[in-house]
Formats: structure tokens, sequence, C-alpha cells
């Protein structure tokens, strides 16, 4: 009996772990081939990125690293190499010196709205606004969020449109959606 219950105990323990490791797999998502760990922050997964290095970059050279590790929470429409390198000729490399740190950063922070809006709360609020939803970032800047075959997308004060390609990449201190383009404000 006793032996029945250890082997008993065994397999329930054995089902437990499994079932947590299951559970934290499906949790993370994976972006530019590495897994985006909810239990890390913003930071510590765009680092890994290989389709965010650029994105990487630029917050170093605008110093915003403590910012973005920092508690937030924080939603952050997160540029892709790509992204970056369909703006005009010459752009990356202008806002990475340090004399336009400063235009830097506000590209940057424009990409950025406090709290932590995951694509639900992002639906409702677009439903809220009967098909938009007007979002301010930490730039004080608006962001115009919409719903559009069954994709999310967001429109700067441009008028330049990305799509959210990677909704919902949870972190500890917020929540990232990867976009297609990089959003400029006025």
């Amino acid at each position: 009996m006793q032996r029945t219950f250890h082997r008993l105990a065994g397999m329930t323990l054995a089902i437990a772990i499994s079932v947590g490791a299951i559970s934290a797999m499906a949790a993370s998502v994976m972006v530019g081939g590495a897994p985006m760990l909810p239990t890390k922050d913003i930071i510590d997964n765009a680092v890994n990125s290989k389709d965010h290095t650029t994105l990487v970059a630029a917050v170093k050279a605008a110093g915003l690293v403590d910012t973005l590790k920092g508690p937030g929470p924080f939603t952050v429409f997160a540029p892709t190499n790509e992204a970056f390198a369909a703006l005009p000729a010459g752009t990356v490399d202008t806002l990475l010196k340090p004399e336009s740190k400063d235009a830097l950063t506000g590209v940057l922070t424009y990409h950025v709205v406090a709290g932590k809006l995951d694509a639900a709360e992002l639906k409702k609020e677009i439903k809220a606004g009967k098909g938009s939803a007007e979002l301010k970032t930490v730039a004080g800047g608006l962001l115009v969020a919409k719903e559009k075959g069954g994709k999310i997308t967001i429109t700067d004060e441009k008028g330049g449109t990305a799509t959210v390609t990677i909704p919902n990449v949870y972190q500890s201190n917020g929540v990232i959606h990867v976009v297609n383009k990089v959003l400029l404000p006025k």
C-alpha cells in the first residue's frame, strides 16, 4: 500500500512539474528567435530578439535602459529592424548621434504608453471609442489605435500607420506589441 502511495505521489509530482513547464512555455512568446519570458523586464527580453537590435541600440543611445527596466507598467509598440530600415536613408544614423539624443528620446518615448494595455484591453478601448482609441504616449503625443481585419493598427500624428504583428508579449513590467513601422511624432 505504501509503495503504491509513493508511486502515485511521484506520478502526481511529475504531472504537476510537466503542467508547470508547459504553462511557462505557453506564457512566453517567441520574438526574433528568442523566448520573451514574462518574468523578465522589457530590456532583458528585448536584448535577446534578433529582430530588435536597432531598437535596443537606440534605447541605449537615448539613455532609456534604466527607465524601461523600471517598475512601469509600460505598453511598448516595438518597431522591428525592418521598420527602422524603412525610414529615409540616414535617419537612424542621424538619430543615434550624441547630438540627436533629445530627438531620439522623443521618437522612442512616443512608442511607449503608461500602463499595461494588452490586445484585449486595446480592443475594449477601441470598441468604447466607437472604432478608435486615443493613446497618450509618455512623450506627450497621441497615437490612435483601431482594429482592421482582426489586427490592431496604430496611427501616429503624421498619419503613418503601423500594424501590430505580434501582440501581447508580456513582461514583468508591462507588455510589448511588435509593430512593423516606426511611429513618428509631429
